[in-house]
């Protein structure tokens, strides 16, 4: 019996492992169809997630721990299809990296091709495994998932619930309006017709615009109601437009200001304008439009035609928080709101919140520290202060003074609805993009590249065809930008146009962290470790020696991006961090910003990673060989360049690097490149690349770029004096690098000055150079030749700025005269030059002038700096408008530099006299003369021989002497307030009568003092 049984058993057994290993071998087989089928089922959850969001902003619990379910399942899906797309990028690498095995045997290859059907017979069979697994229990747990959907009666196909938007009036308070009297006193000088707009006609639209709660509703009424306003105008309308713009109801709500008893049922647009046109003609009118989202011109052209009355001094004011519907609805003239003053704050809060003199000086301290967490918001300011109205214990104040805003439903209730309008209008992939702001810290500068590298590292750019992922990207930058998410703007110093960096109002900032609470966490080392980090997948974490311990946070397992802080990093820390890699294995992005000296070898095992930044906080020499097996990174940035000293050797294998940042300032190239960079073709950004000398076996060569056809912006080239064969100069190909737009070329080193051998191959490199065509910056630093005059310079037709530098052997200047679009010339530390004459201004027949109408012709900007030996600046003299005679009669000498609005000529001791084509120059605005002492005496305010030759001149600066401190002569770095690429730059404090009359620089030697580390 007993024997029975077992047998029975081993036969149950057998036939359970019989099954089992089927289901092994269909689950390895058909994991390709699998992974189609994740991928489309992704795709369709995000769809789902985004619908929730645009549709309903949830508020129920069960929908919003349903969703985050939902959430968390999308994110484990794009780990596992990464993991599995990473096998098949790694297994083409390694396939292009080993050669054929010819003598396997063709049996054995046949049975696992068998086996393993293709596209991707070349994984291993345990990769195969594992991810089929994965599919299996993801599924099992979508469908528990959904099944609780239909449990717990979830509908997402009701009606959505829109988010509210206020209508506004013109009544208002005036009594209660506090701190918009500059903003007030400028937009009634031009509604009533004082100033720039007073002799424009009918249909001159104003605009306030501004983040959503700055006041520009309140500062309309404040017009609107003026009483110079209201005896200014014959008629005035208000009308709340919001979104979305519907033309009809806009137009009656016009008509219904004009004539309140007018029928307006169903009546087509049409007839509405033409009825608009009847109720304003012959009446100067004022238009209030208030919240504006239009962005679409063809809805408002119908309107632009309609107010067109003809009528003097008719004005539109918008009031919107996008900058895109300006331009839609032709502003003339923006007014960009700014935040209140900390003072304003504390008035408006104030005002609201006490009722008599004995509770404000009870509470006053605390209230003014309330007032400051504002930040100038005065929607901020109202609210707070209505919470805080009935709240008289300094115990309770002091609590919401040390919480978050959010945290408290009246609060959150005031500053939500005009963040969640601008919030709820972004398309969900930028609503992504800006809840990512949220890792930074508060008054972060963000720049604007930086930013772009980060939402691609995290996969929220949606591609586009024939659209490079950063130039979409870039595009939702600027859209954010002209929704009022961020302010405080730096402008491209070249194109004011265009937005490289910016910041986010603090209140703004603290909305982002409310939208992303649940996955954007901020961690402070010195506090001890109290929140659950386990749904955390954004983490800034500021580590210190009295942090207990790291280890608590590697329950974040799903973190996607770590912000690493410290500025006390010891052994230890680095030991947790190495230990760290092996937990945080889904991380797509990881900033350094600590004193780490290694990088741990197991950073191998963030197979996700994307986006690898290191500040220059961080001290680490150089990467480990393991850094080059991740192969989907994408984005390397390297700052701490005093420190980083070598790329690993095999960065070919990172194929999908498409921007590759070394910050260097120093113009000393000290970081080894290794060959095989040329193989990243899909290279976007080289920020720099270092040419190794013909000893250097493991450094690269400038033919590497031959097929980084792709690269755009800005390259550096250190090691140009490398470059001994002009053939592997022409391989490059840099004429094919149709997209670069800067290119620094530095022949290093500096020091060398008299090697002939060297002054001839920098000649004949540089004339062989061919570089890209749309080049618009070109920067020419350690030149040893001793002369310019490659013809390529000469004609070239797009460059915009150029930098000569450190040409110490340079002995004549270039011919530039014709560059037609040269807008800034910088020329220092040329030691050998003495003289500059009419070969500089493109002349090469001063008898032949006619030949030339117009020199220099978009020249603005002119720098000479540390010419040290420079003597003689011989012009054609004149205005470039007189005529003189000739043998053939009248002929009228060309024009010079006629839109030149700053001159600069600093440490030029030798020079005498300035040719009078530029002290005329017609739009020359800024001269400044520094430490050149026969200039300085000659055109010396009041005693200056040719003072009267540039009194003309707005702004001068005339400096001269070194300030003195008990009686030595002050350093060039002491006496200068900064240095930049140009040489340092004179502060207002040393000008002339400042100090000494006597200039204290010595030079001992032809080329001027040696360079130090500041000046390059």
């Amino acid at each position: 019996m007993a024997d029975t049984l077992l047998i029975d058993l081993f036969k149950q057994l057998a036939s359970i492992a019989v099954q089992l290993a089927k289901q092994e071998i269909n689950l390895l087989v058909g994991v390709d169809e699998e992974v189609q089928k994740l991928q489309d089922r992704l795709g369709m959850i995000k769809a789902m997630l985004d619908d929730a969001e645009e549709r309903h902003p949830v508020k129920l619990r069960t929908e919003k721990n349903w969703l985050e379910r939902l959430q968390d399942q999308y994110y484990e899906m794009d780990d596992i299809l990464d993991t599995w797309n990473t096998a098949r990028i790694r297994a083409e690498i390694e396939k292009e990296g080993k050669p054929a095995d010819t003598n396997a045997p063709a049996v054995l290859k046949k049975k696992v091709c068998s086996f393993v059907p293709s596209p991707s017979c070349c994984f291993n069979l345990p990769l195969r495994h594992d991810v089929g697994h994965m599919i299996r229990k993801l599924n099992e747990k979508l469908e528990m998932i959904f099944k609780d959907k239909a449990t717990c009666g979830i509908d997402f196909n009701r009606q959505a619930d829109v988010v509210g938007r206020p209508i506004t009036t013109s009544v208002v308070d005036v009594s209660n309006i506090i701190g918009r009297d500059i903003d007030r006193d400028e937009l009634l000088r031009n509604l009533l017709g004082v100033g720039s707009l007073e002799e424009r006609n009918s249909y001159c639209v104003i605009s306030l615009v501004g983040m959503g709660g700055i006041g520009k509703t309140t500062l309309a009424q404040l017009a609107y109601n003026h009483p110079d306003v209201l005896a200014h105008f014959q008629q005035r309308m208000w009308v709340c437009v919001s979104d979305p713009f519907d033309q009809c109801e806009v137009a009656k709500a016009i008509i219904k200001e004009v004539d309140p008893k007018h029928p307006l049922d169903d009546i087509k647009l049409q007839t509405l304008l033409c009825e608009i046109q009847k109720l304003i003609k012959e009446k100067k009118y004022f238009l209030v439009l208030d919240d504006v989202w239009i962005e679409d011109s063809q809805k408002w052209e119908p309107f632009k035609l309609a107010l067109k009355n003809g009528v003097h001094g008719s004005r539109i004011l918008v009031t919107t928080r996008k900058h895109r519907a300006l331009a839609v609805m032709g502003s003339v003239l923006p007014i960009n709101l700014e935040v209140l003053s900390d003072e304003d704050c504390w008035s408006i809060f104030s005002k609201i919140t006490f009722s008599n003199e004995e509770q404000l000086k009870y509470l006053e301290d605390i209230g003014r520290k309330l007032a400051s967490k504002c930040k100038g918001l005065p929607l901020a300011a109202k609210t707070l202060g209505s919470l805080m109205q009935t709240k008289r214990s300094r115990e309770l104040w002091n609590k919401i003074l040390n919480s978050h805003m959010w945290e408290f439903e009246d609060i959150a209730e005031g500053l939500l609805a005009p963040l969640l309008l601008s919030y709820y209008e972004l398309p969900s992939t930028m609503r992504r993009c800006f809840s990512y702001c949220a890792i930074f810290a508060k008054d972060y500068l963000f720049s604007r590249d930086q930013l772009v590298l980060h939402w691609m590292a995290q996969g929220y750019i949606e591609t586009k065809a024939d659209m490079e992922l950063e130039v979409i990207a870039e595009e939702y930058f600027g859209k954010l930008a002209m929704r009022s998410f961020f302010q405080d703007f730096e402008k491209d110093e070249y194109n004011d146009d265009e937005i490289i960096g910016c910041k986010m109002h603090d209140i703004v900032h603290d909305f982002a962290q409310f939208m992303t609470k649940n996955e954007s966490f901020e961690i402070d080392g010195d506090k001890k470790l109290q929140i659950d980090c386990q749904s955390a997948r954004h983490l800034r974490l500021k580590i210190s020696k009295e942090m207990q311990c790291l280890e608590s946070i590697y329950c974040a397992k799903n973190l996607r991006t770590l912000y690493l802080l410290s500025y006390e990093m010891d052994y230890e820390f680095e030991m947790l961090l190495s230990n760290s890699f092996h937990h945080f294995k889904c991380l797509r992005t990881l900033i350094l910003d600590c004193p780490i000296k290694k990088l741990p070898d197991a950073v191998e095992n963030l197979i996700h990673l994307r986006c690898l930044f290191t500040t220059r906080n961080v001290k680490i020499v150089e990467f480990p060989e393991t850094l080059c097996n991740l192969c989907n990174l994408q984005i390397l940035k390297i700052e701490n360049f005093s420190y980083f000293k070598k790329l690993p050797q095999g960065m070919s294998k990172q194929i999908n690097l498409r921007h590759l940042v070394i910050t260097d300032y120093s113009y000393s190239g000290g970081v080894v490149f290794p060959k095989g960079i040329g193989k990243l073709i899909g290279l976007r950004t080289l920020s720099v690349l270092n040419i190794g000398d013909k000893d250097d076996r493991e450094g690269c060569k400038i033919g590497e770029l031959k097929n980084l056809n792709q690269l755009r912006g800005s390259l550096t080239i250190h090691g140009m004096e490398n470059v001994v064969n002009v053939d592997e100069l022409q391989s490059a190909q840099l004429k094919e690098k149709i997209h670069l737009r800067d290119l620094v070329l530095c022949f290093g080193p500096f020091g060398i000055k008299n090697d002939i051998r060297r002054m001839e191959n920098d000649v004949k490199v540089l004339n062989a150079l061919e570089p890209p065509p749309n080049l618009q910056y070109l920067k020419i630093m350690g030149y040893k030749g001793n002369t310019i005059y490659p013809n390529w310079m000469m004609s070239w037709t797009t460059l915009k700025t150029l930098n000569l530098g450190v040409c110490v052997n340079l002995e004549h200047l270039p011919s530039l005269g014709q560059l037609p679009f040269l807008e800034v010339l910088a020329i220092n530390w040329l030691g050998k030059l003495k003289k500059v004459g009419d070969e500089f201004l493109g002349i090469e027949d001063s008898k032949n002038k006619k030949a030339y109408d117009v020199i220099f012709p978009n020249l603005k900007s002119l720098q000479f700096l540390h010419m040290y030996n420079w003597e003689e600046w011989i012009g054609m003299g004149g205005t470039g408008e007189e005529e003189e005679e000739n043998d053939n009669g009248i002929v009228t000498n060309p024009i010079i530099m006629p839109r030149l609005q700053s001159l600069e000529i600093c440490y030029c001791r030798k020079l005498k006299s300035l040719p009078d084509y530029l002290l005329t120059a017609p739009s020359l605005k800024e001269l400044v003369i520094s430490f050149s002492s026969h200039l300085n005496k000659r055109y010396q305010k009041g005693t200056g021989e040719n003072w009267h030759k540039i009194s003309h001149i707005s702004n001068i600066k005339l400096n001269e002497v070194y300030v003195q401190r008990d009686g030595e002569p002050l350093s060039d770095s002491e006496t200068t307030n900064q240095h930049n690429e140009f040489g340092p730059q004179i502060s207002d404090k040393d000008d002339v009568g400042a100090g000494s009359a006597e200039c204290v620089v010595e030079v001992d030697n032809d080329e001027g003092p040696e360079i130090c580390e500041a000046d390059r």
